[in-house]
């Protein structure tokens, strides 16, 4: 496993790292099956784990909580997310900052994440989305600097929307924000234009989430897929986008490279941009965890083929069906 420093929290991060979503919030998933994968990840020398309350109401957070009480001689870091309190997602400009992330809402849920992680101290607290219009509000400065000069977190950070990649640039330069976790894979590479560049210039730490764009870079789905309509991937990877990224996928299976599978060179991919901190990595399975942690010890991509998929991104817009 290689390590990577998260920004200017100086924090070491294995480059692989573990998202717990589909542990609480997508079929198939079960508990025991999460613990075990959790703790192998951890035994195979991952030691950075997102959560947010969001997923099933905590339960990710307890299930990560588990795993650290376990593993107390192991240094795991551990990283959630305040919910918005009007409950919609994605933010909109037209939402107040105060309707979403109150002072007694951010300290309520903080609290209630620090219960479920067994700790006193969250190493990354972010909000789980964001709209930039309310970067000038007061509450934000003042909530966040509470959080940090309380104890209650080490670092703070922010979740962009899907695909607004720049909505969270003014907050990036109030200096409060020392991560940005934003999403970033082969399809969706707009957060190098302008993002990325910020990133470096400030020094915060970037989180790349939905590496595998929720499971098409897999490789595994095809048009006849279908999800529990409980699953939210039954929303996403519904009529309107289904077909469309499935044949994008096939276009991305003609040119991988011999013996290298689409979920490595998906990876690998996110890991070639020197932005990049970690990738954060659905491991449900075992399995998962086998096929996902060896990639961080192959590298980045050679610069053709990083080249050649620069031809396959993809900008898109948020859409009812992606929120």
């Amino acid at each position: 496993m290689k390590y990577r420093k998260l920004g200017r929290t100086g924090l070491e991060v294995s480059d692989i790292s573990c998202g717990l979503w589909g542990m609480s919030g997508w079929s198939g998933s079960d508990d025991q099956q999460s613990l075990a994968s959790l703790q192998l990840a951890v035994d195979s020398g991952c030691n950075f784990f997102d959560t947010a309350w969001a997923y099933g109401d905590g339960k990710s957070d307890g299930l990560l909580g588990e795993i650290m009480a376990r593993n107390p001689k192991a240094r795991i870091y551990a990283a959630s997310k305040i919910p918005p309190a009007n409950d919609k997602w994605p933010a909109l400009p037209k939402y107040k900052y105060r309707d979403v992330f109150s002072p007694e809402h951010v300290l309520k849920y903080a609290d209630l994440i620090r219960k479920k992680l067994r700790t006193d101290s969250i190493d990354l607290l972010q909000f789980h989305v964001w709209d930039d219009s309310w970067t000038d509000n007061a509450d934000f400065r003042s909530t966040v600097e509470k959080l940090k000069d309380g104890g209650w977190i080490h670092y703070f950070g922010l979740s962009l929307n899907r695909w607004e990649p720049e909505n969270g640039i003014k907050a990036l330069r109030t200096g409060l924000i020392d991560v940005v976790q934003v999403i970033y894979n082969i399809f969706d590479q707009a957060p190098e234009d302008k993002l990325f560049p910020v990133c470096q210039e400030l020094n915060v730490g970037v989180i790349a989430r939905v590496p595998l764009d929720e499971g098409s870079l897999g490789g595994k789905m095809t048009l006849e897929t279908r999800f529990p309509k409980s699953d939210w991937r039954s929303g996403y990877f519904g009529p309107e986008n289904l077909g469309k990224t499935i044949g994008r996928v096939e276009k991305l299976k003609k040119i991988l490279p011999a013996e290298m599978t689409l979920p490595e060179m998906a990876l690998r991919f996110i890991l070639s941009h020197p932005a990049v901190s970690t990738t954060i990595v659905g491991m449900r399975t075992p399995e998962h965890v086998r096929e996902n942690i060896p990639t961080s010890d192959a590298g980045p991509l050679e610069s053709p083929l990083l080249d050649e998929l620069k031809r396959h991104r993809w900008d898109r817009k948020p859409q009812r069906w992606s929120d």
